[in-house]
């Protein structure tokens, strides 16, 4: 699955980014129990790629948001990136929670006028070939977004078997997926599945993306709203010389 959950901030109108737009800088009191549902919706899956979560500042009530949804999930391997500080306000985050343990977890600052953006990898595997997953969420100005990929192009080269996911801010037959799939072995499975708004969603900005060894069974939008986003989700079979260790 693949999750921007907006540090746990449901919303239903546009109007609410300015109505309600204090709280992605102070504390709400609907965000817990709305974090507790989308720990709920998460514990049916193996590994999960979360972005927009909140590290522990004021606006989460210092809440770690990625401990707090492995703990409400029982996933019993986490990993968070804070990609921008704004002091005590906000701790902006990129997480992955897994049932498989890592043998290796990589931070990337991924390039851009403005800093704050990340990718975070993972290698898992065990006695066979490895597994990479990279979880992304990339820049909104589309010159940016095209480098940023460059750079994940370079980092996932060599590596047999990968599953790329996140927000990438662009829809599935935009310039850059053309860009990632000329210069990847990555591919789509399916295309124009719409995620954003989650009230009315019209727009594929999420996306999860797989190398040829890596057989897709089924993916779908989950009608869950309690974001701005909906989540993305996929059932994979991976080759068997990749072999995962819980």
């Amino acid at each position: 699955m693949s999750y921007n959950i907006q540090a746990g901030i449901e919303t239903r109108y546009y109007h609410e980014y300015i109505t309600r737009g204090w709280r992605h800088l102070l504390p709400d009191a609907r965000r817990l129990p709305n974090l507790e549902r989308i720990g709920e919706l998460i514990s049916d899956f193996d590994i999960v790629g979360l972005q927009e979560l909140d590290a522990g500042s004021l606006r989460s009530g210092f809440v770690n948001q990625t401990a707090f949804l492995a703990r409400r999930g029982e996933f019993p391997y986490w990993h968070f990136q804070t990609n921008r500080r704004i002091g005590q306000l906000a701790q902006h985050s990129n997480g992955l929670l897994s049932r498989y343990r890592p043998l290796e977890v990589r931070e990337h600052r991924l390039p851009g006028m403005i800093p704050g953006r990340g990718a975070l990898s993972l290698r898992f595997g065990g006695p066979g070939e490895d597994l990479t997953v990279v979880l992304l969420h990339l820049a909104l100005g589309q010159r940016t977004r095209l480098r940023q990929l460059g750079y994940v192009a370079e980092l996932i080269d060599g590596c047999p078997h990968v599953i790329i996911m996140g927000d990438l801010n662009c829809h599935s037959r935009s310039a850059e997926m053309a860009y990632l799939r000329a210069n990847t072995h990555l591919r789509e499975p399916l295309h124009d599945l719409l995620t954003y708004p989650s009230w009315r969603p019209a727009r594929n900005i999420d996306h999860i993306l797989v190398s040829p060894s890596v057989r897709v069974h089924h993916a779908e939008v989950l009608d869950y709203p309690l974001s701005d986003h909906l989540p993305i989700t996929m059932e994979v079979e991976l080759d068997p010389v990749v072999q995962l260790v819980a």
